[in-house]
């Protein structure tokens, strides 16, 4: 749970956890005001291209928490299991990845999960099988000493339908990552799940402390022609946020994000009483991958300064 800072909604907790730590490592609370605004942690997915193997320069996902740290600077790590997808239980090849990461002194914050079923499928078999599927990466995640996994909130039929099917789905498998200690977090990720205030009502009918959101900063299509404003969706999404996704694609000669406003957006981000862990997800194809990872770190650390002299 220090992959994060929680919000006043767990202050009780984050209190407990903060003053067991000055007791421990000899610091107080105050030390806490020296720490920045928000941490800058790398998604898999911006690697997509090399991790695939359809780029000029290949990389395997062993080999991701090392890439990091030496060449981006970057000490946190979020995994997607599509690059590890039969490895849920390999014990062996899990703790590989792990020794990698301690090895270099990265931390592994979370895991993205893809293609393991809907949710919130209509289909009661279906939908159970789906929770089924996920839960032993929700044991992977556990044993890399993540914080969370993400997934999908994906269902079928009327708005409320949609609701209850994807709050069973979910509330279901958030009982099983409890016991694990882990958190369930959902991406808005096109259909329902990119409207914000769909996927809020999703969460207070879930109402469990161990489900909670990821808003990514573009993933507002909700489908052919249909998008709902980034800005109010991550506004609506942040109140239940345990991580956050920046999306990047493009930059103009300033070194801004040309899709989306990174400091009105970071804005929203921290008026949410939101300090952890931000992501880079870099998806451009103008730029080579590195080099748009790089410029989006660049973006995200220029406007970290900015606001906290704003807030100074």
């Amino acid at each position: 749970m220090e992959q994060f800072n929680l919000s006043r909604r767990h202050f009780l907790g984050a209190s407990l956890l903060g003053a067991a730590a000055g007791i421990l490592g000899g610091r107080s609370l105050l030390a806490s005001e020296a720490r920045p605004l928000y941490k800058i942690s790398l998604a898999e997915w911006s690697l997509n291209r090399a991790l695939f193997g359809k780029s000029d320069r290949k990389l395997d996902h062993l080999d991701f928490a090392k890439t990091a740290k030496d060449e981006f600077g970057i000490e946190a790590v979020e995994y997607v299991n599509q690059f590890f997808f039969d490895k849920a239980k390999d014990t062996d090849y899990l703790g590989e990845m792990k020794k990698r990461a301690a090895d270099n002194g990265v931390r592994s914050v979370l895991i993205m999960v893809d293609r393991e079923g809907n949710l919130g499928d209509p289909d009661d078999a279906k939908r159970t099988q789906a929770i089924e599927n996920h839960k032993k990466w929700v044991e992977a995640a556990a044993f890399l000493g993540c914080h969370s996994v993400r997934v999908n909130a994906a269902s079928a039929g009327t708005w409320d339908e949609q609701v209850q099917l994807a709050a069973d789905g979910l509330s279901r498998l958030t009982q099983f990552a409890e016991e694990h200690n882990l958190y369930v977090i959902v991406e808005n990720h096109g259909g329902l799940s990119s409207n914000g205030k769909w996927l809020s009502e999703v969460m207070r009918r879930v109402d469990h402390p161990h489900c909670g959101t990821l808003p990514d900063f573009g993933n507002f299509r909700i489908k052919e022609g249909e998008m709902y404003d980034r800005y109010e969706g991550v506004a609506e999404l942040m109140p239940f946020a345990k991580a956050v996704s920046a999306k990047a694609h493009d930059f103009d000669e300033q070194g801004n994000e040309t899709h989306t406003d990174y400091l009105r957006m970071m804005k929203i981000v921290l008026d949410n009483d939101y300090h952890g862990f931000v992501g880079i997800e870099y998806e451009g194809k103008q730029l080579d991958e590195f080099e748009g990872i790089r410029k989006t770190k660049a973006l995200l650390e220029r406007v970290r300064d900015e606001l906290a002299k704003q807030n100074a």
